[in-house]
């Protein structure tokens, strides 16, 4: 840790004068009294109690608790091409939006809007699905 630098205050002290710590000032020939103050620091158990309650943004990014991320679970589906196009599609309108988007992250967007939708308007997505055989696809020749 840095040493903090002493100042000499010598040099900001007010020279001292033959009457002791008052000094005279002269307001319409009359000679007034003026006292002389001195700025008396606050005590060094007050500025660490102001340190500790607000601590600078960046010791407190250190000090966050860590949220463990949520496991993932790694699935495969079979879909029709016409159906893994409209993906491509998709992904090309966030493109151009200027968001880079995954086809996973899609298909749970998917979800997302699905789940806020009324369950009349799932079922009728549901029903407009048309069914799949599940099962890898034949290899192609």
């Amino acid at each position: 840790m840095k040493p903090h630098a002493t100042r000499n205050r010598s040099d900001k002290r007010a020279h001292a004068s033959s009457n002791d710590g008052a000094t005279e000032a002269t307001a319409g020939g009359k000679s007034v009294q003026v006292a002389k103050t001195r700025h008396v620091a606050s005590p060094p158990q007050a500025r660490k109690a102001k340190l500790a309650e607000a601590a600078p943004p960046r010791a407190a990014r250190h000090h966050k608790e860590h949220v463990k991320p949520e496991k993932v679970v790694r699935d495969t589906f079979t879909m029709p091409r016409e159906d893994y196009e409209k993906l491509a599609v998709l992904k090309q309108r966030c493109l151009d939006a200027g968001v880079a988007v995954k086809k996973s992250e899609l298909v749970r967007a998917g979800l997302l809007l699905l789940a806020s939708e009324p369950t009349k308007r799932l079922l009728a997505a549901v029903k407009a699905v048309e069914p799949v055989k599940t099962g890898r696809p034949p290899k192609s020749k």
